[in-house]
């Protein structure tokens, strides 16, 4: 069961810093009353038996899950109910301080060794360990890479440090200022100040719209050491905590784990969290207008209501599942008018949301091109009102049936594979939201045996008991250019929208996939294992190459990637755009079904639709099932045959094009992206942005012209990794791909385009943003090498994580200068010769020439001696731990299965990687940094704020 979450506190994700507070005077939602320990307490939702539950004395709770799927593996949470409503006014911002302070000093831990402790075990700063914060709780991360006794002890201690034994000193807070105002600069984009804006628009009195968790800089200018610790004792309390470990290790031994490490900690009073509101359900109508040149159109319809209390109980979730069903048809119907030739809008949704505990809302999201928004008001407002009145079909509800259906189903038939991320994903749905994880095989049988009760009248019966009827609404506008009229305007159009006349839907015929038979069924030429990893290597009598590899790492699951021959091969300097709308290939459709009826035709089937461009293949990957594994062979082989190049494909593309080019510049981020590409290559136009008149005049026809040759005779490589049987699935990809005329038997060498070069002009570039007059980003680059060298190719990788620990320990750690500066290190093998290195940070545009001077320093240091053994551990150790986690999944086989024809030399390069890493000293390294990393060669990028300088 999916939770109900407010529409815009979803977005708010993009933001989620860390707060925590007490309050005075607080006003506690009644919600927030005495309940049970967890919710499945006083629910008939059965709860999964193969979870342990527990609470200590103190209040704590804990959740523990055994589980192998990956093997060897563990994921280990702290959630603390304490965001950035429990701050006073003169506390905003400092829940997330707090969660900074976390990784900076403890008892047991010195200020600055937590992030270092943890990267000698493996975990990487940011992918394995990471925090977040939010309005209502702060959640604390640790991606253990191995089930070692000793490496979850260190998790343990590492949460319970932050729990009771944080010293936050005067000097950490002072230096951790910087980093926390860098983080608060770094998030000032147009996309921020449009969501504070339309959070004041919507609710105006209500707390949360003035408790951004990131707070402001004049109560973080004024935190102290003792206010910090202040809050935090009051807040950090074992009833607030919830600590959930999922992974390989025996339940016990984690219980008893969390007891030694917790039972000690004082319990203490947990004070309720003010209410986030008010939320009125009676506010007038309204309307507001946001402008900003990096802002596509949209219009956003939107009421308020009161909060339906709805525990989570079996006769909810059937409630709950006719409310999906009629939302997903209305959405259903918005999508198809996207696809019309001249579609009213580029993208429409309705739903409802909880506003927190203490409210709901109705939303209406009309997204149109510059100028179309009272047409696309206009047509959006028409499906709303024309489901409300007329409701909806037979064959709509079972369309959406039908996805219920195999969601369900696929979700039962790999249960007993589930990953770490799944199992916790369920259990944190319990601890934020009172969800209770069952068995997704009991959830199926309780949906097949409700499915022959669902009639389009009890689906349309339940979307009015939930939706919000949009009646004298809140209307806001965000783009580039005011609307005509104004805020008069917007009321004008909705009024006028509503009294329209509306007809019955249309009923829409159904049919079947008409893509089934392709010819005589190939025959296999060519069938050998590879002994090492038992990659299964078939040719077809057509060329067609096979590669297969059986696991049980995920029950019922195929991977499925296609390699077709061609890509950015072949877009010439002549023709750079001649591949870009391979982007949009698959909303073309086919020749005998367009996108909107393969959706229809393909409801309730697990196949992916869609073929897109890479570097050297158009490349189509999917997740099936083995049931469904025929079906998307077949769309795949259609796809190669028969393409539709429909225009509505065309429209999707021209749309998207356009509002990237209208948002470039807005960002430090987007200046850059837009110009990198033509600086480091002398403005090769295979590499450069160009112009968007360029991209508009693309067509279909265009695109047919440069890849039809490709889709009729390139090279193809299918590899399949997952539950199948490997006699069916050759007989499967014999009866489609392998039954294709004959293809060329190898990829092409493409020696010509292969040729890449870094620009030899070293001077100063600088760049001009549009966005907030304080934001710089300064990036260092270098060329490096090609990876056909693999000892190089990982020595460079090596070293970029080398640099990205001591940048991070430089920049944000010891100047808090910077809150995310970065490295990277890129050595393809497409391109002959060519490769780069890259430093960055975003900083202030004061911090600019110490920044500069920060990074030229420590290059020099780099250059000058070897690195100490410590930092290469520290580099080293997640390079390995990923390493080892590549068989782990079955994303992870796919990346030896795919192409592993065409390219055999992979696997000997996956298997001597280990050793090359781990033969790696800090010697080599230098001699890498002394040959690639000169400051005086660096070509140095500045991005700064038009009208600034530094």
């Amino acid at each position: 069961m999916m939770s109900r979450k407010f529409l815009f506190v979803l977005i708010l994700s993009t933001t989620a810093l860390a707060a925590c507070a007490p309050q005075q005077a607080r006003l506690v939602s009644a919600a927030q009353t005495a309940k049970p320990t967890w919710a499945f307490e006083a629910s008939d939702v059965p709860v999964e038996e193969d979870y342990k539950f527990g609470k200590l004395d103190n209040g704590l709770r804990y959740v523990i899950r055994s589980n192998a799927m990956p093997q060897g593996q563990a994921l280990v949470r702290m959630v603390v109910n304490v965001g950035s409503l429990d701050e006073a006014d003169d506390e905003r911002g400092y829940a997330h301080y707090v969660e900074h302070m976390a990784f900076n000093g403890s008892t047991n831990v010195p200020e600055g060794e937590m992030i270092k402790l943890l990267e000698r075990q493996g975990l990487a700063f940011g992918a394995d360990t990471n925090a977040s914060t939010g309005f209502e709780r702060t959640e604390y991360k640790l991606d253990l890479p191995r089930n070692d006794p000793a490496l979850l002890d260190t998790a343990l201690m590492l949460m319970r440090e932050t729990a009771s034994e944080l010293t936050i000193s005067e000097a950490a807070v002072a230096r951790e200022r910087g980093v926390i105002l860098s983080e608060k600069r770094d998030r000032n984009t147009f996309a921020l100040r449009n969501f504070e804006d339309q959070m004041q628009f919507l609710h105006p009195q209500a707390r949360y719209a003035s408790r951004l968790p990131i707070g402001t800089e004049e109560t973080l200018n004024a935190a102290t050491a003792e206010r910090l610790r202040a809050f935090w004792r009051r807040e950090y309390v074992p009833a607030q905590t919830t600590l959930l470990v999922v992974g390989d290790f025996p339940v016990e031994a984690v219980e008893a784990a969390i007891k030694a490490r917790f039972a000690d900690w004082r319990p203490a009073p947990a004070e309720p969290q003010p209410l986030a509101g008010p939320f009125d359900p009676k506010a007038g109508p309204r309307e507001d207008i946001f402008l900003d040149q990096a802002l596509s159109e949209r219009v956003t319809v939107s009421r308020d209501g009161p909060w339906l209390d709805e525990p989570d109980t079996l006769a909810q979730r059937r409630e709950n599942l006719l409310r999906q069903i009629g939302y997903g048809i209305v959405n259903r119907r918005l999508l198809r008018r996207t696809r019309e030739a001249n579609a009213p809008f580029r993208g429409a949704g309705v739903g409802t949301s909880d506003s927190f505990r203490e409210g709901r809302a109705t939303n209406m999201i009309v997204e149109t091109v510059d100028g179309g928004w009272k047409r696309g008001l206009q047509a959006a407002t028409e499906e709303y009102r024309r489901a409300l009145e007329y409701g909806f079909t037979q064959a709509e509800v079972a369309e959406q049936i039908a996805n219920a259906r195999t969601s369900a189903r696929n979700a039962a038939a790999s249960e007993s594979t589930r990953s770490h991320g799944t199992l916790l994903g369920a259990v944190l749905a319990l601890v934020t939201d009172d969800i209770v994880p069952d068995k997704p095989s009991r959830s199926l049988e309780r949906l097949e045996a409700f499915i022959p009760e669902i009639t389009p009248d009890k689906v349309l019966a339940a979307l009015k008991r939930e939706l919000v009827p949009l009646e004298q609404p809140l209307i806001r506008f965000q783009g580039r250019r005011e609307p005509i009229g104004g805020t008069e305007a917007l009321r004008e159009a909705w009024d006028a929208a509503f009294k329209a006349k509306v007809s019955k839907p249309e009923s829409k015929a159904g049919g079947a996939f008409a893509y089934t038979d392709f010819g005589p069924a190939g025959q296999v030429v060519s069938d050998v294992t590879e002994p090492r990893y038992g990659i299964r290597q078939l040719r077809f009598a057509n060329g067609v190459m096979l590669n297969l590899k059986r696991t049980d790492l995920t029950k019922d699951r195929v991977l499925v990637r296609l390699s077709l021959d061609g890509g950015s091969m072949l877009a010439t300097r002549d023709k750079p755009l001649a591949v870009q709308m391979m982007a949009v290939f698959g909303q073309g459709g086919l020749g005998k079904h367009s996108r909107d009826e393969l959706d229809s035709l393909l409801a309730g089937r697990t196949v992916g639709v869609g073929l897109g461009g890479a570097a050297e293949t158009f490349a189509a990957g999917a997740t099936t099932t083995p049931a469904d594994l025929e079906l998307q062979l077949q769309v795949l082989a259609a796809q190669l045959t028969d393409p539709g190049y429909r225009p509505e494909g065309e429209v999707l593309y021209r749309q998207s094009i356009n509002n990237l080019f209208a948002a470039l510049g807005a960002t430090p981020d987007s200046a850059l992206s837009g110009a990198l590409g033509g600086i480091l290559s002398d403005n090769d136009p295979r590499f450069s942005l160009g112009k968007v008149e360029d991209y508009r005049k693309l067509t279909f026809a265009q695109l047919k012209d440069s890849v039809s040759d490709r889709l009729a005779k390139g090279a193809i490589e299918l590899a399949l990794v997952g539950d199948f049987d490997e006699a069916r699935a050759i007989a499967l990809v014999a009866k489609t791909l392998g039954a294709l005329p004959p293809r060329e038997a190898t990829f092409q060498p493409y020696a010509e385009q292969r040729e890449r070069s870094f620009t030899n002009d070293r001077s100063r570039r600088v760049l001009r943003h549009k966005g907030a007059k304080d934001q710089a980003l300064l990036t260092l680059h270098w060329p490096t090498r090609d990876g056909e060298d693999l000892k190089q190719a990982i020595a460079l990788d090596l070293l970029e994580r080398v640099v990205q620990v001591e940048l991070t320990d430089t920049l944000r750690e010891a100047l808090g200068k910077a809150y995310s500066p970065g490295v990277s290190a890129n050595s393809p093998r497409v391109w002959r010769g060519y490769g780069t290195f890259a430093l960055r940070a975003s900083v202030d545009v004061k911090e600019v020439a110490t920044t500069r001077a920060a990074m030229r320093s420590l290059l020099e240091e780099l250059r000058k001696a070897p690195v100490s053994a410590d930092v290469v551990q520290r580099a080293r150790a997640p390079l390995l731990e990923n390493l080892d986690a590549v068989l782990k999944t079955n994303a992870g086989w796919m990346s030896l299965a795919d192409r592993v024809q065409s390219k055999p030399d992979g696997l000997d390069r996956f298997a001597n990687s280990r050793a090359i890493i781990t033969a790696l000293t800090a010697a080599d390294l230098l001699a890498l940094a002394r040959r690639y990393l000169d400051p005086d060669q660096g070509l140095e990028i500045l991005v700064l704020p038009e009208g600034v300088e530094p």
